[in-house]
């Protein structure tokens, strides 16, 4: 492979135009599918099959009429100071206010807060509903702006209006904070580099990569239903492993231009050496990825796919790109000096580097640093003790927000539960009784403990089903609500066997709360099958047992952190502050899973690099110890850059205002940072130097029965040394 990646790589830069244009071709063909057939990324979290769903679904089809199962909004008024929703002004200016939501586009019923027990004890807040046709992905804009103008009449009289409910929400764009992130990943290849053209190489292709990538995510959301945070994860992982890829080979043509390489020649070997990693690297990450498709979850398998599809945009890109702006760049790669920067470039050409004395330093303490790392991890990981999962809220938007208000008033006005009813459907079409069924099930679920409120049963116009609303004592993310939920499923064997009715409980929060348990239930199969392939994967490009032994466990000790800090600052607050994090509660229930995917991806990008600069001083004869320290001589400090870089893309979606990219950004860059800080720059070391020869151990049948993929650039070097006629020529 490395002789076939060394051939690409002499030929993008000697076609660097017929490349660019390719690419540039590629980026005009799918940004015009895209602003042609692309749809607003809108697809709701749901799992096929569960019970809320399933019972969603009878709603549908039982209650045609009555907007059952479709998108529905709320709409909350709170009087002034002093003043009550009662008062005769304030009454009629509700009234008109909901007159004009009644006539907005879409909506097919909107409730009186006066005639359905909308009215808070007190009188300080009513609130109405306002049911729509059509599901939330079906809502257009204008709809959604027509209901938010109706507050203009309310406002005019002294109330406040605000706005919840999923109808509300707007597709969440991108902050201008993200940009943060690619602004420091720009400082810290100034600094690698030195020299500001080679800084912005990597750049320029991974955006160009992005763009490509994201065009064609969009173009494809004429067929495929996108969730609001795919496109952003999409972003995220292009943007973090596209600036990775192609400092990899870029740092690897600067260390060879600086020992009298010819640029093309240079380029080939670039691609050939790092280029080889690359892939493997870019393999690793997109089987973990599209590994998501396995645990059989609509939405979350789009996530992976799209963001494996990404990462292998930016191998392509890293692979024939780069080495076509290696070209433009020619043997002027280290023009436009950094100021300051010359005494540094100069001293890391000649004394030796801090990665070189910290390997040092772990080869002779390497079980020190081991159980320092191991035990340092083990205590982050503590908070992950007590996970809990659920879906996002109103209550987790930010305080500006209509919606989190609207969820505040209501919680004051009408209790926590009220932002998380539960809605009980009752299928009597087998009952001898329908009407005593239905009356029996709403007896019976209002005497479980954690019930608020029950309303009476309302049956559909063919009298055979009926819906029963309940509203709980807790809010929608408290573990109190989760035990509430189960404890009225199992009311349904008694009821079934009395009145001959088959109950079930549906509603937003009952779907998160399915939703959550169906993702705990395929974490195992699902780390499983990820870490399996991967570990074939890694086993057939060190040619090792141990070493994919290895990189797996410090794997799972980087999640188990990774995990501690996402509960002790989402879930218990720690540094909430600090971070923008407004409200606490469950952890995002697919952020787990999906962590695994990118993280283990991500975490094998840095062991493959650093790892295979080991295992390339190994084949070349060195002793073990040698070769960890020659390893990090090479690796380290590009790791180091690369970690910083993906850390800091990442980080900067921690800094919007949607809580969802937040947590994923936070659990991304967390996760990356010790991954390849603690793990591959500490404990990787610590263990390949105890373990010595034997770490690239592997049975004589197994090394027969494998083809050679040549990682480390073995028969890449023989074909260097007797070179055929594409490696004779002068400098192009």
């Amino acid at each position: 492979m490395a002789v076939f990646l060394h051939r690409l790589g002499r030929w993008a830069f000697h076609r660097r135009k017929t490349v660019l244009l390719a690419w540039i071709l590629a980026l005009v063909a799918f940004g015009g599918l895209a602003g042609a057939f692309g749809r607003d990324a809108d697809a709701q979290l749901t799992i096929p099959g569960v019970e809320s769903v399933n019972a969603l679904e009878t709603l549908q089809e039982r209650f045609p009429g009555g907007a059952a199962g479709g998108a529905t909004a709320r709409v909350v008024f709170a009087a002034p100071d002093g003043a009550a929703v009662t008062d005769p002004e304030l009454t009629q200016a509700i009234q008109q206010a909901l007159a004009e939501a009644a006539e907005a586009d879409q909506v097919a019923a909107v409730s009186d807060p006066f005639q359905a027990q909308g009215v808070s004890p007190d009188a300080s807040i009513a609130y109405a509903t306002v049911s729509y046709g059509v599901q939330v992905d079906e809502i257009t804009d204008d709809a959604r702006a027509q209901l938010l103008a109706v507050a203009d009449t309310a406002e005019d009289a002294g109330l406040q209006v605000e706005f919840g409910g999923e109808a509300t929400q707007a597709i969440p764009g991108q902050s201008a904070a993200e940009a943060i992130g690619v602004l420091v990943a720009m400082i810290v290849l100034a600094v690698t580099f030195g020299s500001l053209l080679a800084a912005g190489l990597p750049l320029l292709t991974a955006l160009i990569g992005v763009g490509v990538g994201m065009a064609g995510v969009l173009a494809l959301s004429a067929v495929i239903d996108l969730t609001s945070t795919t496109p952003t994860l999409g972003l995220m992982i292009g943007l973090a492993v596209g600036i990775d890829y192609a400092l990899f080979i870029s740092i690897r043509h600067k260390e060879q231009l600086a020992a009298g390489v010819d640029p093309q020649e240079s380029a080939g070997r670039a691609v050939g050496t790092a280029g080889s990693a690359v892939v493997f690297a870019g393999l690793t990450v997109m089987i973990a990825l599209a590994g998501l498709s396995v645990v059989g979850i609509p939405f979350l398998s789009t996530m992976g796919l799209v963001a494996a599809g990404m990462v292998g945009i930016a191998v392509l890109v890293a692979l024939t790109l780069v080495p076509a702006f290696l070209g433009f760049a020619g043997d002027r790669f280290d023009r436009w000096k950094v100021p300051g920067l010359r005494r540094r470039q100069a001293a890391l050409a000649t004394k030796e580097s801090a990665g070189t004395r910290w390997a040092r330093t772990v080869t002779r303490r390497p079980l020190v640093v081991l159980l320092a790392g191991i035990i340092g991890l083990g205590v982050v990981a503590l908070p992950a003790l007590d996970l809990r999962l659920g879906l996002p809220t109103d209550g987790d938007l930010g305080e500006e927000t209509t919606q989190r208000q609207a969820y505040d008033l209501l919680a004051e006005g009408f209790g926590p539960g009220f932002n998380g009813p539960l809605t009980v459907l009752v299928d009597a079409t087998d009952a001898d009784d329908p009407q005593a069924a239905f009356t029996e099930t709403a007896a019976a679920v209002g005497e479980v403990d954690g019930v608020a409120a029950v309303s009476p049963a309302i049956p559909n116009e063919a009298g055979d089903t009926a819906i029963i609303s309940v509203v709980p004592d807790a809010g929608p993310s408290d573990a109190a609500t989760e035990d509430l939920v189960t404890d009225i499923r199992d009311l349904r064997p008694g009821l079934t066997e009395n009145t001959g009715s088959e109950l079930a409980v549906t509603g937003n929060t009952a779907l998160g709360i399915d939703i959550s348990e169906k993702l705990a239930d395929a974490l195992p199969v699902f780390l499983v099958v990820v870490v399996g392939l991967a570990f074939l994967l890694l086993t057939l490009a060190f040619r090792s047992i141990l070493v994919p032994i290895k990189a797996v466990l410090g794997f799972l000790l980087s999640l188990a952190a990774t995990f501690g800090a996402l509960v002790a600052v989402f879930q218990w607050g720690w540094l909430a502050d600090l971070l923008g994090v407004e409200q606490t509660g469950p952890v995002l229930s697919f952020l787990p899973i999906l962590l695994i995917g990118l993280l283990f991806g991500l975490a094998m990008d840095y062991e493959v690099f650093l790892v295979s600069r080991m295992r390339e001083e190994h084949v070349h004869g060195a002793e073990p110890k040698e070769a960890v320290i020659g390893g990090f001589r090479h690796g380290a400090r590009v790791v180091t850059a690369a970690a910083l870089i993906m850390g800091s893309v990442f980080g900067g979606f921690i800094l919007g205002h949607d809580a969802t990219i937040k947590s994923i950004g936070f659990a991304l860059a967390f996760g990356v940072l010790v991954d390849a800080f603690v793990v591959r720059m500490a404990i990787v070391p610590a263990v390949m130097t105890l373990l010595g020869k034997a770490a690239w151990w592997l049975p004589r049948w197994l090394d027969r029965a494998m083809p050679d993929v040549d990682i480390e650039g073995a028969a890449l070097e023989r074909h260097v040394r007797a070179p055929g006629p594409e490696l004779v020529g002068a400098r192009r």
